[in-house]
């Protein structure tokens, strides 16, 4: 399962991210990740959820963050969330290379069973339907 947060800058979708991940670690049968680029969410999540800053990985581009992703639940088949905040960070502003890559992790979720939630800064109006299905 995916969910795409979606809004410009300044509408709250970090907040709802940060709910979504404090509501997950609570009610979650496994263990629950964050991907952020830089570090600030360190002080408004709870402690249980694995806080990783991407740049500390060197993850620049969405080939990486797909290995990076693959690798976690590689690594760890009790990982049942993750959320990633802020996509564009991790591609520039790009919207059909984000929209690839949410098609890829709806894929790699629904096969894991894992469920995928991330930010995209992005003006509803102006997505296609293939990411408004997502939302």
């Amino acid at each position: 399962m995916i969910n795409v947060i979606l809004g410009l800058k300044g509408s709250g979708k970090t907040k709802k991210l940060i709910d979504a991940i404090n509501e997950a670690v609570t009610t979650a049968n496994g263990d629950v990740v964050c991907i952020e680029f830089g570090k600030q969410l360190t002080y408004n999540i709870n402690y249980r959820v694995r806080l990783v800053d991407a740049e500390e990985y060197g993850i620049a581009n969405l080939d990486l963050l797909k290995g990076f992703l693959s690798g976690l639940h590689a690594g760890n088949f009790d990982i049942t969330h993750v959320f990633i905040e802020n996509l564009y960070k991790a591609v520039g502003k790009d919207l059909p290379t984000a929209e690839a890559f949410i098609d890829w992790c709806a894929k790699f979720a629904e096969t894991n069973n894992m469920h995928v939630t991330l930010t995209l800064s992005e003006d509803p109006a102006c997505v296609s339907d293939n990411i408004k299905k997502y939302l």
